[in-house]
């Protein structure tokens, strides 16, 4: 209740890029005050430490709700997100060079349904420069033990025919520090990009990511790090078929589903939230038909309480994921999804 009013009397009132930087830069600095972030994370998510998780990739994930690629594209701040009760914490959209995004404004509130309509473009500082932060990560005992997915995209001024080199550029940056990795084929702010899910043109990128992944991991005596690619809600059924087709043809370890959707009249720019808790159901249904019971599959859009993350478990997803929840709902909605799945009652 002392959240909604902070939303509807000062976050509401702020431009939505604004307050995202406000509340990024605050998580990110208390998550990295060691002592600080240890006696919040013990108060509000003690589960992390001391629950039995959940077995995905043949690890032991925390807890089986994530933040999703978005809010964190520079891993500052993944300890103070798990801090919050994330069980996991997805970075990125990482790109192989830094790119400003697209101009402003770029993001939107549509409280009355619960969403929220961006078009960042893939902001981010670049791969080189989040290789870097995800190292000070994983220098420390605590930030080895996070469980960490880093999303990867196209950079926006690489031509088409060379998205695989530039996928693959970033790959072998970030896999050392990955616990998985996501190739992002559907955002629909890049001109472009989402032409690369089908399945001709996304063969040869998931490719060269796989190849770039082991050179830097597997063939320097390290782990297989597990391969996912995240599709949109708006491809036709037959187009996600053949994507996790493809899937099982290259052996890749899981898809992501699903991004935000621009089957919507609101203005410019994918919508996330409420309004795409139906079709990510579908979706990942109809993935876990086609892929069989082994693959991961990470079920992402819509997800606003416990109950929607269960219809997702239900559904056939391995690992679920929110953001534009954390936005309406506040530091504790992690924690009271995660409680809830994990069977644990509700202080």
């Amino acid at each position: 209740m002392i959240y909604q009013q902070i939303f509807k009397h000062v976050f509401a009132k702020m431009d939505p890029e604004q307050a995202h930087h406000l509340v990024y830069t605050g998580v990110s600095v208390v998550g990295k005050t060691p002592f600080v972030s240890g006696v919040i994370e013990g108060a509000i998510a003690p589960y992390l430490q001391q629950g039995p998780g959940v077995r995905v990739f043949g690890r032991r994930v925390p807890a089986p709700f994530g933040l999703a690629g978005g809010f964190d594209k520079t891993a500052r701040a993944v300890r103070g997100l798990t801090m919050l009760g994330f069980g996991f914490v997805e970075i990125g959209t990482i790109t192989a060079q830094p790119q400003p995004g697209n101009e402003k404004p770029r993001m939107w509130r549509e409280i009355s349904m619960g969403g929220l309509r961006n078009r960042m473009g893939f902001n981010n500082e670049g791969a080189e420069a989040a290789a870097v932060e995800l190292a000070r990560l994983r220098s420390s005992a605590k930030g080895r033990s996070i469980f960490v997915g880093v999303n990867i995209g196209k950079t926006k001024v690489t031509p088409a025919e060379r998205a695989a080199e530039d996928y693959a550029f970033s790959a072998r940056l970030l896999a050392p520090y990955a616990d998985y990795l996501v190739v992002n084929v559907s955002s629909p702010n890049t001109p472009g990009l989402r032409d690369l899910q089908s399945v001709d043109a996304l063969r040869p990128i998931l490719q060269a990511v796989r190849s770039a992944a082991n050179e830097s991991t597997v063939d320097l005596g390290h782990p297989r790090v597990p391969l996912l690619v995240k599709i949109a809600p708006d491809l036709a059924n037959e187009d996600i078929e053949a994507v996790a087709e493809l899937a099982l043809e290259l052996g890749l370890d899981g898809v992501v589903a699903v991004n935000t959707t621009i089957n919507h009249d609101l203005g410019p720019g994918g919508l996330s939230g409420k309004p795409e808790l139906e079709r990510g159901l579908e979706v990942v249904e109809l993935l876990r038909t086609v892929l069989g019971p082994d693959p991961v599959i990470i079920g992402v859009g819509g997800i606003s309480t416990a109950s929607d993350a269960r219809r997702y478990q239900q559904a056939g997803a391995n690992l679920v994921q929110g953001y534009t929840g954390f936005i309406y709902d506040g530091p504790f909605w992690a924690r009271k999804i995660n409680r809830t799945l994990l069977g644990l009652t509700e202080r």
